[in-house]
């Protein structure tokens, strides 16, 4: 039985957090796990409470918001598992989860990562995630396979093949990690996963998801619905993202699509539902990309701590 690392990352949600630790304690029952928290520069620092309350499990403090592939960055070099299985915090485990995804990647070589089928938390017979298609290059959109549909067996079956696995339940195994290295910390927030997954496909390996395993997710919790920080990075990183994993004809004509069609639709409909502080972030995204080469470090905005 391989050592499975779980890892996740807790962001002012210490109670969420709490209620997926009571989750791998009272459902999971695959045993060889090792779970890693990383407090990701919370307001409240949760971890000497956590350490005596949880005293089986390893807590990270991190005195600054690294995003979400930098807190995970952050435990994933300190896991020892030969697979790494990254959750949102905000999820809720089912008991043979670990196991299920444990065999996929036991299956073949070349499976690199693996997701399971996610129902939201709140509508537990709700699809939120049975796959990804690929990304479309020139519109920088993709589709989750399943979302909003009520779950009647429709995507039961073996293992499949997807596009890309989903951030908030992933399993990563080890060899992928040192052969396509971590999650890139620019992104900071969104759009990391898929690039990573792009990276994990490059190298060889196939992305899989396991219809048969399940988590449920509490969507949201961290971020929220149109915050100035969640505004920003879904504009900056949908562009990235192309800019990154396409070539630079196809960027040109992303870019300019994005100019055309893309931005005044975002502003009238900032404008209509009352939210024109956003337009100035929404541009401030889009001229990062001017202003700076897609290596840049700069994340362009000035990241709230807590």
């Amino acid at each position: 039985m391989k050592l499975v690392s779980i890892i996740t990352v807790n962001f002012n949600q210490h109670l969420v957090t709490e209620a997926l630790l009571e989750s791998v304690m009272g459902e999971n029952l695959y045993e060889n796990i090792e779970l890693i928290v990383v407090d990701n520069g919370s307001r409240y620092n949760p971890v000497p409470a956590w350490e005596l309350k949880y005293p089986q499990f390893r807590f990270i403090r991190s005195d600054i918001n690294l995003g979400f592939a930098g807190g995970n960055n952050l435990a994933i070099r300190m896991a020892g598992g030969a697979y790494v299985f990254l959750v949102n915090n905000d999820t809720v485990v089912t008991a043979d989860l670990v196991s299920k995804l444990v065999r996929v990647l036991d299956s073949s070589e070349n499976a690199g990562a693996v997701s399971p089928l996610i129902h939201y938390y709140d509508q537990p017979k709700t699809i939120q995630y049975a796959g990804y298609t690929p990304v479309n290059f020139f519109t920088g959109r993709n589709s989750c396979i399943g979302q909003f549909e009520t779950d009647t067996g429709q995507y039961d079956g073996p293992p499949r093949e997807t596009a890309y696995a989903h951030g908030a339940a992933m399993m990563v195994r080890r060899e992928v990690l040192e052969k396509v290295g971590l999650m890139d910390e620019r992104y900071f927030l969104y759009y990391e996963e898929l690039d990573w997954c792009e990276r994990i496909r490059r190298a060889g390996y196939r992305i899989f998801i396991e219809p048969s395993a399940l988590i449920y997710h509490k969507e949201s919790v961290s971020v929220g619905k149109a915050t100035g920080l969640k505004e920003f990075f879904m504009h900056r990183n949908r562009i990235l993202f192309v800019r990154k994993n396409a070539g630079t004809p196809v960027f040109v004509l992303f870019f300019m699509y994005y100019l055309i069609a893309v931005v005044p639709k975002c502003v009238i409909r900032y404008m209509v539902g009352g939210r024109g502080d956003l337009v100035p972030l929404m541009f401030r995204a889009i001229g990062w990309h001017l202003t700076h080469h897609k290596e840049s470090a700069d994340p362009g905005y000035s990241i709230p701590v807590a």
